[in-house]
């Protein structure tokens, strides 16, 4: 599979300074990171790709297999071509995803802050019944594995809506709408890989990179139960609860997000002097 990894992947690159990668979530580009990424460029080399698949990307071939392997592998790649350990920042998705690079290549990584990490291997293994139980309501949704109907509508209405609650997939213009249906067979794939994932909380123990464990206050119950386990296991993490936020906080709260990490990378980076 990992001869599957696109040759490159588009990056948002800018500024100078300790490399930053911003790893967005499923649906989504790069460009959901504007706002931090113009905070941080005036002082950092700010990098904010497109997952595979995705964004300025070319789309997927749905006949050959994926797993969110290879956006790690393809954020492993990128590293390569940064000089010294980089900060990362990652939502939901791409907040596994930065957790999973930092597992593997932990000497590459200054810094760690997710949002509501879909890294769910950590509720199976050992088991968290608060948050399993809330996956399996998920699960429980007749379109949720069909494989006929996985990234169309009917599929996209159900996984919003769990995100963000009833009706927001209706609450959404059409353009948006419109966006998250082109690689919505991208994130069904990525949905199905992330949710056969058993990689237990003892596997994060190479993390010893400062990591910030955010949530929101209305994020889904899984999502929030996964930054209580991290934060109970690793031994250079804290974690903060943003007031009002659901899983959407760092675009429905975005100064407030933003002003968190910024101050989490620059405590790092002050820890490390």
């Amino acid at each position: 599979m990992i001869d599957s990894i696109p040759a490159s992947l588009f990056v948002d690159d800018r500024g100078a300074g300790t490399p930053v990668v911003l790893l967005h979530s499923s649906g989504m580009s790069s460009r959901q990171w504007r706002s931090l990424a113009a905070r941080l460029a005036p002082s950092h080399r700010v990098l904010a790709p497109d997952f595979v698949g995705t964004g300025k990307n070319p789309l997927w071939d749905d006949s050959v297999p994926f797993h969110y392997g290879l956006d790690v592998a393809a954020v492993g790649r990128l590293l390569d071509g940064v000089e010294g350990p980089a900060h990362l920042v990652g939502h939901s998705y791409g907040g596994l995803i930065a957790l999973a690079v930092a597992r593997t290549w932990p000497e590459r990584v200054r810094s760690v802050a997710v949002f509501d990490p879909v890294a769910f291997g950590v509720l199976h293994d050992p088991a968290d019944e608060a948050g399993l139980a809330d996956l399996r309501q998920a699960e429980a949704q007749p379109v949720f594995s069909d494989e006929s109907l996985g990234g169309s509508e009917a599929w996209m209405q159900s996984f919003i809506d769990y995100w963000n609650g009833p009706d927001a997939w209706r609450s959404l213009a059409p353009p948006t709408q419109e966006q998250f249906l082109r690689v919505g067979r991208t994130v069904f794939r990525e949905v199905m890989s992330l949710m056969a994932d058993r990689t237990g909380v003892a596997s994060y123990a190479a993390m010893t990179a400062p990591t910030l464990l955010l949530a929101g206050e209305r994020s889904p119950t899984a999502a929030r139960r996964v930054t209580e386990v991290l934060r109970a296991a690793l031994a250079n993490a804290r974690r903060e609860v943003v007031p009002g936020a659901g899983h959407m906080g760092p675009l429905t709260h975005g100064p407030i997000v933003d002003g968190l990490i910024a101050r989490h990378i620059d405590a790092a980076e002050a820890s490390s002097e």
